[in-house]
């Protein structure tokens, strides 16, 4: 296997606070991965510094074997890192369609007129169909997004981040907030994703990560503390002190 995005010796400090202390972390190509951690541990911080939200104090960022530490956060999504928020970055006064068109149009360079030019574009209704169809969205296709159920506005953001044609997804809490009636049906479509997008989960539901992840690492307070597959991981007794509360899992 070789990694599509790799940190090395990654470090960010706040003041007198070292939030990510030397993260050397490898995310595989097609991976179903997952961070935890407590409370704390840092994981928002190492996700920003992924995606350029903020800039590290030293150490590197490559994507498919490229430094892109220094990069915008814009230039990072053009080349294949998306990632989804633990709160929803939804269009409210857009319909469905109409975020899917804006996204897709946006990834080929339209931009804000596309709505002006939305016949020409080539492909795109059979795109957004495609997209509707996979991600259950079809009843709702019309609707603004600010009236959506809120399991629907995660599957919405989860399908506008694919519209991006990532390589790279890294999803914030996808399931945080989803009402118990709607989360199987969110789950269902996670373990759907395309296989050729590599995903890094950022999780508190350990039944979540359990089920979706093959590989987890777990990050304590700024380090990389444990790392292995998911039965390595819930059967380590250091992570289950530290995190998983002892005796879940086994």
């Amino acid at each position: 296997m070789t990694a599509v995005l790799e940190t090395r010796h990654l470090n960010k400090t706040f003041g007198g606070l070292k939030a990510t202390s030397d993260v050397s972390f490898k995310l595989e190509r097609g991976a179903r991965h997952a961070l935890i951690g407590p409370n704390g541990a840092g994981k928002t911080t190492f996700i920003n510094l992924l995606t350029g939200l903020i800039k590290p104090s030293s150490g590197d960022i490559l994507l498919d074997g490229k430094p892109i530490t220094g990069l915008k956060r814009e230039s990072r999504v053009q080349r294949g890192l998306v990632r989804t928020f633990q709160i929803n970055q939804l269009f409210g006064q857009l319909s469905v369609v109409e975020s899917l068109a804006l996204v897709i149009a946006e990834r080929r360079g339209h931009g804000w007129n596309m709505f002006r030019g939305l016949s020409r574009l080539k492909g795109l209704d059979r795109e957004i169909a495609d997209l509707v169809s996979d991600f259950g969205l079809d009843t709702v296709a019309e609707d603004r997004c600010c009236d959506l159920p809120y399991g629907k506005q995660r599957l919405l953001e989860i399908a506008m981040a694919i519209a991006l044609k990532p390589r790279v997804l890294l999803m914030d809490e996808p399931a945080a907030g989803v009402p118990e009636a709607d989360r199987q049906e969110v789950l269902s479509r996670l373990a759907a994703l395309p296989s050729d997008v590599s995903i890094l989960l950022i999780e508190h539901d350990m039944d979540l990560v359990f089920t979706f992840a093959s590989r987890i690492s777990v990050l304590v307070s700024g380090a990389l503390f444990a790392e292995g597959t998911s039965q390595e991981i819930a059967h380590d007794p250091r992570v289950k002190d530290v995190y998983l509360g002892g005796g879940h899992h086994d």
